[in-house]
This record gives structure tokens, C-alpha cells and sequence, in this order.
């Protein structure tokens, strides 16, 4: 829409009472016209009157009136307070990024390995995000260490990234249990009287869960863990990483370490999350954009009011420049 002008809420509606008097002036102006066209009518010499009163174009002199009720329309309309949807930046929210440091992200379907991809896109990730995201950090594999409690400050968390060293074992509930805490624990300090604010999990993983082993219902487990984040109302958006085709080698062994999808896409359906799946990294970077975009931004009813004075304010010089051009007075 032309300089966004929009026609949504408007703050002060009432403002809109000042149309009966830019109303008023119309029928005042339509008036006057008939009445000065009346009395030229009495001047009963017309050759002289066209002497003394030369014809003018009648269309042009109705020009600067026009224009500047025009103006005063617009005046009053961004005097209402007209306001529109537009997508600001969040000032408060809490994400964790939860990472996966298996062995199997030692595999090299993702080039140069699923844990160097996954290092830069996360990188990337935090250092995208809008400034007033707190952002934390949490690595997973057989246990879950909270690196970095949640912050404005991008540089811990990006250096915490770059030291991610691979473990054994997948405890994928047990990451999301600390996620939980770390988030409760920060929205205890940082509440105040606005409550705390909207949390999220964001989990990066590229395998089963295998702590507890094979049993993601277990108190421990990661699907009880995403029930648990839907109760506190805190979505886990999950990222499966990786291909069906991934090895690593183990003991001297190669052993498969496909993706596991399914148990990803039901943690996020469990939480209120979204469940994202990336097969390379510029796919996963892409998911990390995407989630940079609904996380630090939202849509928020802002003041629409400036396209209104800007077109009124034109309109009003518009009218004052063509009533000296055309009448050589202001109107």
C-alpha cells in the first residue's frame, strides 16, 4: 500500500469529528461560489465585465481549495491515530539453544562433518538474533551442561559454540529438563512486574535418544520432557540434522547413525513446538534464519500516523504554491 497507509485501529477516533468542519468549509465554499456567480450575473454590461473581470478557467481556481481541504482530511486522519500491523523487534524473551554433541556428529554425510555445520549455523544464529533476546546455551550427549546461561551477550555464547567437543551417548530429555530450569531459574531474577518473558527452546539433534535407552516415555525421557515444556507453555522447536546415510566410525567399526526424525517431529508436536528438518547445512542455516525471524521479531499494532502528515503536509504546500500560481493570493 502506497507509504503503508493503512486504514486498521485507529487510537483516538473521535478526532474524526473535525470532518464535519472540513464538511462545513465545502458547503461554505459552494456557497460562496453561487452566490459571487449571482451577483456577476446583476452586472448587466457583460462586454464591459469581460474588460474589468476577465474569464478565468473555471476547473483551475478550485484547485488550491481543493488541496487544502484535502490537507485538513489527512490532518485529522493521522490526528485519529491510525495504526497498522508491523513487525518490530522483540525487547524480551528467553531462548535456549540446545546442541547435540554425540559421536554420530562426528559424521561426514554433512560436509565438512554435522558438528562444523552445525557450529557455524548456530554461530550465525546467535549472532542474528535481535538485541533484546536472551539467549543461552546448552551441548547434550550423554549428560547436558548448561554453557552459558541465558544473556544479551552474543560473545560468550558464540565462543561457547566454538568449543562443542563430542561425548557419547544421547540424553535428549535430560537436555531438555535443563533447558527448563535454566530458563526458570532466569525468569525468577529478571521477572519483575511484567512477568517473565516468552521462553523457547530451540534443540538441534541428529540421533535417537539413548539415555534413557530406547524409552523416550521414562520420567527422564524426552517425550515426558516435552510434556513438561507444554505445561510451563515453553515450545520446543526441534531441528533434525543430518541424512539416513550417515556413518561413523566406532571401536573401528562403521556404524550407521541415520537421523531420527519421527522422535524429533513428536517432541515438537508434544511441546507446541515447530519441527524443522535440514539435510545440509545451508539447509540448516536457512531453518536457523527462519527461527531468528519468529523468535526476535513479532507483530505488534504500531503508530501509522506519519504517511497521513507527510501526503497532508504536501498537500497544504501544494495548496498554497497553486493559489499564488493561479490566483496570486493564498486561498
Amino acid at each position: 500500500m502506497f507509504l503503508g497507509l493503512s486504514f486498521g485501529r485507529f487510537a483516538d477516533a473521535w478526532w474524526f469529528l473535525l470532518l464535519i468542519a472540513v464538511a462545513g468549509l465545502v458547503a461554505g465554499y459552494v456557497v460562496l461560489q453561487r452566490r459571487r456567480r449571482r451577483n456577476t450575473m446583476r452586472f448587466t454590461n457583460l462586454a464591459l465585465l469581460e474588460k474589468v473581470a476577465p474569464k478565468r478557467a473555471r476547473k483551475t481556481r478550485h484547485v488550491p481549495i481543493a488541496l487544502l481541504l484535502a490537507a485538513l482530511t489527512l490532518f485529522t486522519i493521522a490526528l485519529a491515530g491510525p495504526t497498522a500491523e508491523a513487525r518490530v523487534p522483540r525487547n524480551r524473551a528467553t531462548v535456549m539453544l540446545v546442541i547435540d554433541v554425540s559421536l554420530s556428529m562426528e559424521a561426514t554425510d554433512v560436509k565438512p562433518n554435522r558438528l562444523e555445520a552445525a557450529q557455524a549455523a548456530a554461530k550465525s544464529f546467535a549472532n542474528g538474533l535481535t538485541p533484546g533476546i536472551n539467549l543461552g546455551l546448552i551441548s547434550f550427549a550423554g549428560t547436558a551442561t548448561v554453557l552459558v546461561s541465558p544473556t544479551t551477550s552474543r560473545q560468550g555464547v558464540v565462543k561457547a559454540i566454538e568449543t562443542l567437543r563430542l561425548a557419547q551417548s544421547t540424553a535428549t530429555g535430560e537436555a531438555i529438563f535443563s533447558a527448563l530450569q535454566s530458563i526458570e531459574s532466569f525468569s525468577q531474577v529478571v521477572g519483575g512486574q511484567e512477568g517473565p518473558p516468552p521462553a523457547r527452546i530451540v534443540l538441534m539433534s541428529d540421533g535417537k535418544q539413548t539415555i534413557p535407552t530406547d524409552n523416550q516415555d521414562d520420567p527422564r525421557g524426552m517425550f515426558t520432557a516435552a510434556r513438561a515444556a507444554a505445561d510451563v507453555k515453553i515450545p520446543v522447536s526441534t531441528i533434525s540434522f543430518g541424512t539416513t546415510d550417515g556413518t561413523v566410525d566406532i571401536d573401528g567399526r562403521r556404524t550407521p547413525v541415520p537421523v531420527d526424525d519421527d522422535s524429533l517431529e513428536q517432541v515438537a508436536k508434544l511441546s507446541g513446538g515447530e519441527f524443522y528438518k535440514a539435510a545440509t547445512a545451508d539447509e540448516l542455516r536457512k531453518v536457523y534464519d527462519t527461527l531468528g525471524e519468529q523468535i526476535g521479531y513479532e507483530i505488534k499494532d504500531a503508530d501509522a500516523s506519519r504517511p497521513w502528515l507527510i501526503l497532508g503536509t504536501i498537500a497544504a504546500i501544494s495548496a498554497a504554491a497553486s493559489a499564488l500560481f493561479i490566483g496570486q493570493r493564498l486561498p
